[in-house]
């Protein structure tokens, strides 16, 4: 227990300093984008094992079985964010323009009030760490009973909060497209950070055989593919339509860091699809490695500009970042879900997870 209490201390420690470098709305700013990235680790990966639950033989024969393990290590890690999810509701007040602009209609009156939004979040993370929990467990045999209704689940809540906790912070981008834009981020995110935590697959034997990595890189590129043309798609509608406060919205986040991060995450999206030509399983971990590193930076790219009304890195989001890495790994021993544990002893016991 030594080194979760150093590295919690060490946490603590970087947040202080973050507080100090960039006030209390901005560090609070930089630890909601750092925190969206940890959380987009076991809510992305949720769905995907959902899925793979409904289709569990099919995974099995296309090797997907160490996937999965490293998957259900990132759901592992929902407690651990929601826990981190408490200096939020105590910030709500310094970071949500609501709290003291006058409601726009009598609904909004009732749904963006304080105590109403710390309920609604808790909520929305209690149901995803059960969700989580749920499915942190190795399957048997597909289970439509229970796959259907979780989707459903996940599809609804993670809507809702979306449109609570990052729509809401910029009222100037009024699009119903952001829920499923960000929960496919989330996805892609988790799907990248699975493939470079889970063990390579045996290699391809056999007549129907596949390039090594192909099965990771596949999936890889439909997720970067749909989260691309969701951001395309919703640009389109704002510039075809000339919507002033969403034009605002957007100049907010661009700029030369917001551009460069565009041109990159438009060469990963191009490469990837490039890469399935000719996959390969380095060429797979790196455009993983890339794909992790502009999901992480999109979080940012979603929340700061809120605060500063431009897109640039400052040194509070590094610190809020580094803050959030070191309390997940000092709280993730104590909170770690007994399926992951039977997840685990079963790995080591050579059967699959």
């Amino acid at each position: 227990m030594r080194r979760p209490a150093l590295l919690g201390l060490a946490g603590l420690v970087l947040l202080a300093v973050c507080l100090l470098a960039g006030g209390w709305r901005g560090a609070a700013a930089s630890y909601l984008a750092a925190w969206l990235v940890l959380l987009a680790l076991p809510v992305g990966a949720l769905p995907v094992v959902i899925v793979a639950e409904r289709f569990g033989k099919r995974v099995r024969e296309r090797g997907g079985i160490e996937m999965l393990a490293g998957l259900r290590r990132l759901m592992a890690l929902m407690p651990v964010a929601a826990v981190l999810s408490l200096p939020l509701l105590a910030a709500t007040p310094l970071l949500y323009p609501w709290v003291s602009a006058p409601a726009r209609t009598p609904l909004a009156a009732l749904w963006f009030t304080v105590p109403f939004f710390a309920i609604r979040a808790i909520v929305y993370l209690a149901a995803w760490t059960w969700l989580a929990l749920r499915f942190a467990r190795p399957f048997d045999a597909p289970g439509e009973g229970r796959t259907v209704p979780a989707v459903g689940l996940h599809a609804v809540v993670g809507t809702l909060f979306v449109t609570d906790v990052v729509a809401s912070l910029d009222p100037r981008l009024d699009s119903t497209l952001l829920g499923l834009l960000v929960m496919t981020a989330w996805s892609g995110l988790a799907f990248a950070a699975a493939i470079l935590l889970a063990w390579e697959e045996p290699e391809p034997v056999g007549r129907g055989r596949t390039a090594p990595g192909r099965g990771r890189l596949v999936p890889l590129v439909v997720l970067l593919g749909l989260w691309a043309y969701l951001h395309f798609v919703q640009f389109l509608i704002v510039w075809s339509a000339n919507l002033p406060p969403e034009v605002t919205w957007y100049f907010a986040r661009g700029g030369w860091v917001g551009r460069a991060l565009a041109v990159v995450a438009g060469a990963v999206v191009v490469l990837a699809g490039l890469a399935t030509l000719r996959p390969g399983r380095p060429t797979t971990r790196i455009l993983a490695g890339a794909a992790v590193a502009v999901h992480a930076l999109e979080m940012f790219w979603l929340i700061t500009p809120a605060v500063r009304d431009r897109f640039v890195l400052r040194p509070s989001d590094v610190l809020a970042a580094a803050a959030v890495a070191c309390l997940a790994a000092a709280l993730r021993p104590v909170l770690r879900p007994r399926a992951d544990r039977v997840a685990s002893d079963a790995r080591r016991a050579g059967r699959p997870a």
